[in-house]
């Protein structure tokens, strides 16, 4: 790869008479590398990831026959850890930062359910706020940075 976008299409390398093509993009450890800037096209392969593992577990997270700490654990091992993966290498926008939380709060969603209101038999759906009270773990955008 170059970083020089000017740079002629097929550019070639010689290695020990082998000859390697200069590419726009390649995935190394499961992480893919462009000589792009951006790293949209990498959060969203690590959010579709974590969508998916989630996807796998739903049955779980939203049982009512483990705990919520269970539920959270299962959460932060498969789901969390897939989208966390590399993230050191990241430097979020907002946009980005902001499908991070989505992300995040889904899934909080997923294992918490509906809230129970003072009258009751009434049931509400959690607010994004209602989060901070219940999940008392570091959120994912902290956990990034």
């Amino acid at each position: 790869m170059s970083r020089d976008q000017n740079t002629v299409q097929n550019y070639y390398i010689k290695i020990d008479n082998m000859f390697l093509e200069r590419v726009d993009q390649f995935i190394y450890l499961e992480t893919t590398l462009t000589n792009q800037k951006s790293i949209q096209k990498e959060v969203k392969s690590r959010l579709k990831s974590g969508n998916a593992f989630c996807h796998l577990v739903q049955n779980l997270l939203s049982s009512s026959l483990l705990s919520k700490n269970i539920k959270i654990k299962i959460y932060r091992t498969v789901s969390l850890s897939v989208v966390l993966y590399g993230c050191e290498t990241l430097s979020l926008t907002l946009r980005e930062e902001h499908g991070q939380t989505v992300f995040e709060n889904r899934g909080l969603r997923r294992i918490f359910g509906p809230w129970g209101g003072e009258v009751a038999g009434e049931w509400r759906r959690l607010h994004n706020e209602d989060f901070n009270d219940l999940y008392t773990l570091p959120n994912i955008i902290w956990v990034i940075k």
